[in-house]
């Protein structure tokens, strides 16, 4: 993928597709290192699924034979000379999934973060029933956007709604100008 943005976009439909109610997308960067953490709270994978999850061709769906998404996320952070892990896990409590995954951002070989505004807003539009929590730190500033606080504010008006999106990009994008 050209953007990292597009990969976070992947790997959190793949939450929603788990049935999660809450993901988390965490973005750190502190110097060259920059760290993605998308967690939900999803029915999780069994330890063979977990292992299986790099392999571009192993998939749940039944729509088509490869899975793309995880795999071109490691490769992403492995052309770095970083990596990645995902960790899960099944059952009635705490289950869920984690994907961490490491950059060096001053490698020729980073792929930009991109339009991280867009993946955030597309994400929060197609599934306003999730509770989206989203950190992006960098250098001590932080940008950061928590779907359960606006439903205390917005009381019944839905998070999907043309205002309330364009409300949450123009937020985000102001944050963006101070980091």
């Amino acid at each position: 993928m050209k953007e990292l943005s597009l990969n976070i976009l992947d790997i959190a439909m793949n939450s929603v597709k788990a049935g999660a109610k809450n993901v988390d997308i965490t973005i750190d960067e502190q110097g060259p290192e920059l760290n993605l953490t998308i967690r939900d709270d999803g029915c999780g994978m069994s330890p063979e699924q977990v292992e299986e999850v790099t392999n571009p061709f192993f998939t749940t769906r039944t729509t088509r034979k490869v899975g793309m998404g995880v795999p071109l996320l490691k490769l992403a952070a492995e052309q770095t000379g970083g990596k990645l892990t995902v960790t899960s896990r099944q059952g009635e409590e705490k289950h869920g999934t984690e994907t961490k995954a490491l950059f060096y951002t001053d490698h020729i070989d980073f792929t930009p973060l991109g339009d991280i505004v867009s993946s955030i807003c597309t994400l929060i539009q197609g599934s306003p029933a999730i509770d989206w929590h989203f950190v992006h730190g960098r250098d001590g500033k932080t940008v950061e956007l928590d779907t359960k606080e606006l439903r205390q504010v917005l009381g019944d008006v839905p998070l999907d709604s043309y205002e309330v999106i364009k409300w949450i990009e123009d937020y985000l994008k102001e944050g963006y100008s101070s980091i």
